[in-house]
């Protein structure tokens, strides 16, 4: 997986013409597009065509097709509505001339106003927990070609700490909630754009593996196919990607093949700065 100085030319993208932007693709282990990537990029394409005293509050993207990583993909901004205090902004991310992905981006000056929020679980901090990679260890000896397959499809760019046992590792059956702490491993020393940016890459990561907690036991063997359907983003509060954020996820319902999930990403001093919410693909084969 690509490291931060690689994730920032991928999110970067070229322009065009008017609107208009071209982005590469990494290249995953799995052989299709990563949510988070075209997630990523589609909001950085937004963030070219705003003024820039405007940062994003929400992102709503709806996964259309499987996008192929051998080719690049073209983003078209549409100006929707520049206001007083918000701007609205649509983004089309089109591969072959036909359109993967969609999403609506709404920027807002910075505001005073009413103040509350949901409080942070109380779970074990950092410092006190094993990254995923070290609680997958053991399957060096067990399993060393699903251990090998863990390693290249993992984000070097970002450090996991679960404090539950990591979902992938997990065989059985348990109550639809789990909790990460994440962060990159560099400094990012950038505006809260890029910052945004990063978030919405690394929301996509283990948000759709927690509809499968009630279900590991039937699951435990098989292939599983998973595939984003749509993605929500909302940003609260200012953050620093470098920094500790927890990643409080749940899912309140799964059916008809499709997993729904819910999350809530706090930073280290108990203040909620997005909320995430993903509905999901996921099928089991033998």
């Amino acid at each position: 997986m690509i490291n931060l100085s690689e994730l920032k030319q991928l999110l970067s993208l070229e322009k065009t013409k008017d609107n208009n932007f071209t982005g590469q693709n990494y290249k995953t282990e799995w052989g299709r597009v990563f949510g988070g990537q075209v997630l990523g990029q589609s909001l950085h394409a937004a963030y070219q065509t705003v003024p820039e005293d405007r940062i994003a509050h929400s992102m709503h993207g709806y996964f259309i097709l499987g996008g192929d990583i051998n080719v690049p993909i073209n983003y078209h901004v549409d100006n929707i509505r520049d206001g007083k205090s918000f701007t609205t902004r649509r983004v089309i991310a089109y591969q072959k001339g036909k359109a993967i992905f969609i999403m609506a981006a709404s920027f807002q000056l910075n505001q005073e106003g009413v103040n509350h929020q949901i409080n942070m679980p109380n779970v074990l901090t950092p410092d006190l927990l094993l990254t995923d990679l070290q609680q997958a260890v053991n399957l060096k000896k067990i399993d060393s070609e699903r251990y090998e397959k863990i390693l290249k499809s993992h984000p070097k760019v970002f450090e996991f700490k679960p404090v539950e046992k990591a979902t992938f590792l997990q065989t059985r059956n348990s109550l639809p909630k789990s909790h990460v702490w994440f962060k990159t491993k560099e400094k990012v020393d950038a505006k809260i754009s890029f910052q945004h940016q990063l978030l919405a890459f690394a929301s996509d990561y283990s948000l759709l593996l927690t509809a499968t907690l009630p279900h590991r036991e039937k699951l435990f063997g098989k292939k599983i196919f998973y595939a984003s359907l749509d993605h929500a983003i909302w940003f609260h509060r200012q953050f620093k990607i470098d920094d500790w954020l927890l990643y409080s996820m749940q899912s309140p319902s799964a059916s008809n093949s499709r997993g729904f999930t819910l999350g809530s990403i706090f930073n280290q001093a108990g203040e909620m700065v997005a909320s995430v919410s993903q509905e999901g693909l996921i099928r089991a084969y033998k």
